[in-house]
């Protein structure tokens, strides 16, 4: 594999697994209030955590996981867990209420708005949302394939890294458009939608990682119905 096949290879699969594009509505959802200043920072800094983040598991990988005794079936577990939790909020709108407490209490000082909004993210809307045990376990397949190639597949992992960090940072950024165009309802009908497809993702996550950690426990059909 050329080093270009590995890059396309490596930014469609991670740009598919983060799916930016696709968590517009839910970044709508946790930045509503904010002005667009502060929305913009907000992007970049999510866009920053994608990238350290993914960098960081690029180059350690399973070895830590393996240091604190974590198998990827458990955290994907974990994750689902999580993603569960999130979902039911999405799917009840307290997903949006839930931010808005931040917003309240930060009013008036929009480094310490940004702040507190970006802390509110990290979980579960920056991990595991966005970078979820898919997301991991594919960079380190693909930190894997690389070290064949030397410095220079790693390096050309990590810009693929920070191209899909990029990416996140401009379709965040086309957030007011989205806005715009759902409106009010149209905006609580999408993010309660996801919230159900959330919350089913969820589940398939445990089901998975439950399928991994046992013998016949779960039926491989049921842990991966569509062979992916």
């Amino acid at each position: 594999m050329s080093q270009t096949e590995f890059a396309v290879n490596f930014f469609v699969a991670l740009f598919a697994l983060i799916d930016p594009i696709g968590n517009v509505p839910l970044f709508a959802a946790a930045t509503a209030g904010a002005k667009a200043r502060d929305r913009a920072w907000i992007s970049f800094y999510i866009s920053l955590f994608v990238l350290g983040f993914l960098t960081f598991f690029y180059f350690t990988g399973i070895s830590l996981l393996q240091f604190f005794g974590i198998s990827l079936p458990a955290f994907r577990i974990a994750g689902g867990v999580i993603l569960f939790l999130l979902g039911l909020e999405m799917a009840r709108d307290d997903f949006a209420d839930s931010f808005k407490e931040a917003a309240d209490a930060t009013a008036g000082s929009g480094r310490a708005f940004v702040r507190k909004r970006f802390e509110r993210m990290i979980v579960p809307f920056a991990m595991p949302l966005l970078i979820g045990p898919g997301a991991i376990s594919t960079v380190i397949i693909y930190a894997s394939q690389a070290r064949p190639m030397g410095l220079a597949g790693m390096a050309v992992g990590v810009a693929t890294i920070a191209a899909v960090a990029a990416s996140t940072f401009l379709s965040f950024l086309a957030t007011p458009l989205i806005t715009r165009i759902l409106g009010r309802i149209g905006l609580m009908i999408v993010v309660r939608v996801l919230g159900l497809i959330l919350c089913a993702l969820a589940v398939q996550f445990i089901l998975a990682g439950f399928s991994e950690s046992t013998l016949h426990f779960i039926r491989p059909g049921v842990a991966n119905p569509y062979g992916g």
